[in-house]
């Protein structure tokens, strides 16, 4: 009964195999179509990422050349401030023979209150030489290597300053204190001056280590106490020894 359908109607037949081998064909082609059209996009796709990372990898080097002669100008400005505030020290300080040098390590504690600077014996520094900031009085050398020297600074409480104030040209002594990193206690006040807060205390040049009339500093308080002989007053000192950068080291007196 089949057989009579399929070879009677043998037009008809081939037009049914035709079709049904279209529907099997066709999905496939199309399949592989769309695959080969994806794999055309996929190398474009790749090409465009090959592309962004090279990009990216040009914009990575001129980033790190930026920052690298960014770097470069902050150490020119740097250098250019250090130089401008060794001129304003050296024309400040005209009158006396001096050596810059700079701050590379500080021991500002309550007990120890020491600095370290670059300059030593090569460069002409010696035990008991007097160094001075932009502000002021810094203190003096109390050891030297040859490159280096160590400084014990005016607010150290081992330290002692000869000073006197500006009022009434009495002296006094200028020491360390436990209590601030700032202040000095000034001692031994004659007993018939006034003390005046504000007023500018600086060197006396007695004792044999500080030139006479280096500024150190200015008078905060005073305190009263019932023996007139024990009274004292507080000192802030003019240097900012936290913030303190550049010296100079007086060779002459």
């Amino acid at each position: 009964m089949i057989f009579i359908v399929i070879f009677s109607n043998g037009e008809s037949n081939s037009s049914f195999f035709e079709n049904a081998a279209n529907n099997l064909i066709m999905p496939v082609q199309n399949g592989l179509t769309y695959l080969k059209n994806g794999l055309n996009g996929n190398d474009a796709f790749f090409e465009d990422i090959n592309n962004l990372k090279e990009e990216n990898k040009q914009l990575k080097d001129k980033n790190e050349q930026l920052e690298q002669s960014l770097r470069e100008l902050e150490n020119i400005k740097t250098e250019n401030e250090t130089l401008k505030e060794y001129l304003s020290l050296t024309e400040k300080y005209g009158e006396y023979k001096t050596i810059p040098g700079y701050v590379i390590n500080k021991d500002i504690s309550n007990y120890s209150k020491t600095i370290i600077i670059n300059i030593g014996k090569k460069d002409g520094v010696e035990e008991n030489m007097t160094v001075i900031g932009s502000q002021g009085l810094v203190g003096h050398v109390i050891s030297v290597t040859d490159s280096t020297s160590k400084v014990q600074t005016i607010i150290d409480t081992a330290s002692s300053v000869s000073s006197s104030m500006s009022t009434t040209k009495e002296a006094i002594v200028c020491k360390g204190t436990l209590d601030d990193k700032s202040l000095l206690k000034a001692m031994y006040i004659p007993t018939e001056n006034n003390i005046i807060q504000g007023d500018s205390i600086e060197t006396s040049g007695i004792g044999g280590i500080y030139p006479k009339g280096i500024h150190i500093g200015t008078i905060k308080k005073v305190a009263n106490t019932q023996n007139m002989t024990d009274r004292y007053a507080l000192v802030e000192a003019a240097v900012d020894f936290e913030k303190l950068d550049t010296v100079l080291v007086i060779t002459n007196k």
